[in-house]
């Protein structure tokens, strides 16, 4: 009886708030009197928002008295309207100032909407997507909304335990390139060596960014190195940062695994709290903003070691996620200095501390000291990374051009550290924590850019020029000597710390070089109807030379609601500095046995004594047509079929062992067991097709958005190279098992169809994502085919109250696992490697939102 009472008043405190409600209806219009399809619409101060249909209009229950309606568009200024008892009519226009107007990633025009370019991009309304999802980071995030997009949590994979590699189209983490408010990011120091998943590669991290701290983000899925440079081979993706002023947010959210494959008896595991706080100020009576944004993230362990085995046993008694603890801090802000002029500054700092379980090394393994571990152990690799960056500048109308000058300065340090190990060539006496060393890579652009719009030549013309400098530094430092050192040199136990043996002395390097980079980009509208745009650029590197790129793309309206698109384009990757500077002596197992291997650095003695040539830019084409298609009011389609073919892309080739009858000598003298190195290895070819049906249908009332979306993708290796000492050796250089990591960056398909319902305070997601089938090749050379899988999401959300809203749900609500394997014959030891949905299983959520 007594809970009863508490339960009563909240229900009728629900009851009086929705008598409170009013229907308010409109529609959004642009200065041409055409409807604007996706506008935002949403209550100030509120949970409470909507979007327009296909004819841009609205439908929206208001929970206060007086509302205010603040109706955005990509492409448009906002609007604040105040709601009343009749339709509202809304025309959205551009800004008085060109300063002002908005620049989606693909296009240097100002105020260019996504239907109106000729290359597909994506936009994902971050709010609405935190708002109703179980993930709460950005890679997560991505991997289930956007098809194109692929990221996996690696477990028993080194540094790429802390750090989620990603991509575009099934290409690598480090042929996308990731910009921040148009400003290329800093890639990660970290080059993935180990796992499914970007082996070879380096990339950007994605989740150094708080999800709270973003408005948007905008993916282009085209070649776009033309226009922004190297890395831009698969795509871009543009993380546009809050700037909203006068509403905090604030939310926490936590969220747990269905436990399975455990030890124990444990429910649940893999605990997910997250708590952010968003807030802005306005500055100045001309726009100006501050928008600060704090996040922490928790994330603990889970567990699915407990599986069936082969006679060998399992490879590890501890296989999941990594422990990982994350917190941010970041600010976007804007200072006006006259109508034409002002001063803006953006960035943040990310600190992440993680453990990540290694290998188990049981009790008779002679890298184990009984003594100190009579049960045997399992090393825990930790990670310290700190992550910052800042942007400064400043944005002026010089006569009717608009200049752009800033300077862009970014960070990422990463530490290594190991506990519950030891180095087994020190007996009893050996520590068991370590300081294992780590790199550090620090970025710095100047750019300056200048774009000026013609109207009067025929219907439109922008121009766009611009110059960047760049600078970059890349540093491997030590760890500390019992983390490398072998006491015992006679014997056969390996020294060094177990699991993550630290980076010697002869690893150490600093290395740093020099970029210049040029560009004109220019958009011509013919008629209203047929856009032409090309870019031009030509970069220049200090440690490889100079390239030329260029880009044609067109965008032809055969109606009011058929559009056709198409881009050209060629392309460039310049190695990344870790990859021409990395070097390293560790352990990885084969089949469960542990073996010395050595990664030499490109232009080391080792790698120029094998032939292995210096590291040379990665090239490639791109082309792509497709078409934008509104059909009725409330339903769109888009289609874009795709080619992209890489030359000289830069992998970690196969491992080497020291009986090679070629190189094996070599290796004996280094008393190293296997080697592998960075090449210019393979040609791919990439062929493809993105599609995406949206429908939108509202009701009294209610709203239904309905969206498939799915990529179809198949990658192809056309070429192995090899030369040197282990020239036509192309089989042994970069095997089949090596290939078929490259394949399986991303699965042939991904097809996501999702409904979102909204009937006043309560709203609904359901969302169905299929993963079709994936292939690796084991330790025993023997096919391991992953079958396609089916993912079911489910989250349900209802506004408390006016400014406090909570979001419940479950994301794969099935609890679908992949395909298991012998834990023995994989790359990461235990039943899956990576792939698809992941290995976790069944998730629950629950997130509270308030917004004031």
């Amino acid at each position: 009886m007594k809970q009863l009472v508490p339960i009563t008043i909240m229900c009728l405190t629900s009851v009086m708030a929705m008598g409170q409600d009013q229907t308010l209806t409109g529609q959004v219009l642009d200065v041409a009197g055409r409807p604007v399809v996706g506008a935002t619409v949403l209550e100030k101060g509120t949970n409470n928002g909507t979007g327009t249909d296909g004819s841009g209009r609205f439908t929206l229950r208001a929970r206060s008295q007086s509302p205010t309606l603040v109706i955005s568009s990509i492409g448009f200024a906002p609007q604040e309207v105040s709601g009343g008892a009749g339709p509202i009519s809304v025309r959205l226009a551009e800004s008085t100032t060109s300063l002002d107007a908005v620049q989606v990633v693909g296009s240097r025009s100002q105020n260019r909407s996504v239907t109106d370019s000729p290359s597909p991009v994506d936009i994902i309304d971050i709010r609405e997507v935190t708002a109703k999802t179980g993930q709460l980071d950005v890679n997560q995030l991505l991997q289930f909304v956007a098809p194109s997009f692929n990221s996996n949590r690696q477990t028993g994979s080194d540094g790429a335990d802390h750090v989620d590699p990603a991509s575009l189209r099934g290409l690598g983490p480090d042929q996308t390139l990731v910009l921040v408010n148009g400003k290329r990011q800093h890639q990660s120091a970290l080059v993935n060596l180990f796992g499914s998943r970007g082996r070879g590669n380096t990339g950007t991290d994605l989740n150094v960014i708080p999800a709270a701290s973003i408005q948007r983000i905008e993916i282009l899925r085209d070649g776009a190195a033309a226009q922004y440079g190297s890395d831009a081979i698969a795509g871009v993706i543009n993380i546009v940062l809050k700037n909203s002023v006068d509403e905090l947010t604030v939310s926490a959210n936590y969220g747990a695994y269905d436990a399975k494959y455990r030890f124990d008896n444990e429910t649940f595991d893999g605990g997910n709290f997250n708590v952010n706080a968003n807030y802005g100020i306005g500055v100045g009576s001309k726009g100006g903003f501050v928008n600060a944004t704090l996040d922490y993230n928790k994330r603990e362990h889970t567990q699915r070691a407990d599986v069936p085995s082969s006679a060998d046993g399992i490879a590890r008694r501890q296989y999941g996620d990594p422990e990982v603890s994350n917190a941010a801090a970041y600010l976007n802000a804007k200072f006006p200095l006259s109508d034409k002029a002002h001063i803006y500054t953006f960035g943040g700092m990310n600190k992440r501390k993680g453990d990540a379980y290694a290998w188990t090394r049981f009790p008779d393994d002679d890298r184990n000291v009984p003594a100190i571990y009579p049960n045997g152990f399992d090393p825990i690799i930790t990670s310290d990374i700190i992550d910052g960056s800042a942007v400064v500048g400043a944005r002026v109308m010089v006569g009717e051009w608009d200049l752009d000058l800033s300077n862009n300065f970014g960070s990422n340090r990463f530490e290594y550290g190991l506990r519950n190990t030891l180095n087994a060539t020190l007996g009893e006496s050996s520590p068991t924590t370590f300081d294992a060393g780590g790199f550090q890579l620090q970025q710095n652009v100047v750019g300056l850019s200048a774009t000026r719009n013609y109207k009067t030549v025929l219907q439109g013309f922008n121009l766009a020029a611009g110059a960047e400098y760049r600078r970059e530094w890349y540093s491997l430092f030590a760890g500390e000597e019992a983390s490398y050192r072998n006491y015992a040199p006679g014997s056969d136990i390996a020294g060094g710390s177990q699991g993550f043996p630290g980076y010697q002395p002869s690893d150490v390097i600093k290395a740093n070089r020099d970029n210049i980079g040029v560009y004109v980009d220019a958009e011509l509208n013919v008629t209203q109807r047929w856009l032409l745009a090309a870019a031009l650029r030509y970069e220049n590197y200090s440690d490889f030379g100079s390239t030329l790129n260029y880009k044609g793309a067109t965008r032809y309206n055969l109606t009011e609601f058929l559009t056709l698109r198409g881009t050209f384009s060629t392309g460039f990757r310049a190695p990344s500095l870790a990859q021409i500077n990395f070097n390293s002596t560790f352990t990885n197992f084969i089949e469960g046995q542990a073996v010395e291997v050595l990664l030499a650095r490109n232009n080391s003695a080792v790698t120029q004594k094998l032939g292995i040539p210096s590291l040379k830019q990665e090239t490639s084409t791109n082309a792509s047509v497709g078409l934008t298609s509104r059909i009725g009011s409330s339903l769109s389609l888009t289609l874009d079929g795709y080619y992209i073919k890489i030359k000289d892309r830069v992998v970690l080739t196969s491992q080497f062992s020291n009986d090679d009858p070629v190189i094996g000598a070599d290796l004996q003298a280094l008393n190293v067991g296997q080697a592998q190195f960075f090449a210019n290895a393979a040609s791919t070819s990439s062929l493809g097709l993105d599609a995406v049906l949206s429908h939108s249908l509202i009701l009294t009332g209610s709203r239904l958005n309905s969206t498939l979306a799915a990529n179809f993708n198949r990658l192809r290796i056309d070429r192995v190279t090899t030369s040197g000492r282990l020239a036509g050796r192309e089989d042994e250089f970069f095997g089949p098992r090596e290939q078929a990591f490259v394949k399986a960056s991303a699965p042939p398909s991904k097809i996501n169809l999702t409904f979102d319902y909204q009937l006043g305070r309560f709203g609904a997601l359901l969302r169905f994502v299929r993963f079709a089938e994936i292939e690796l090749i084991g330790y025993d050379d023997n096919p391991q085919v992953y079958k396609p899988r089916t993912t079911t999401d489910l989250s349900l959300s209802y506004a408390l109250t006016d400014h406090l809203q909570l979001s419940v749900g479950s994301s794969n609500l099935f609890d679908v696992y992949p395909n298991r394997f012998d834990p023995q014959l994989t790359e990461t030891g235990g039943a899956w490697d990576p792939v698809q949905m992941g290995s976790n299983g069944r998730f629950y959520f629950a997130k509270l939102q308030a917004r004031f």
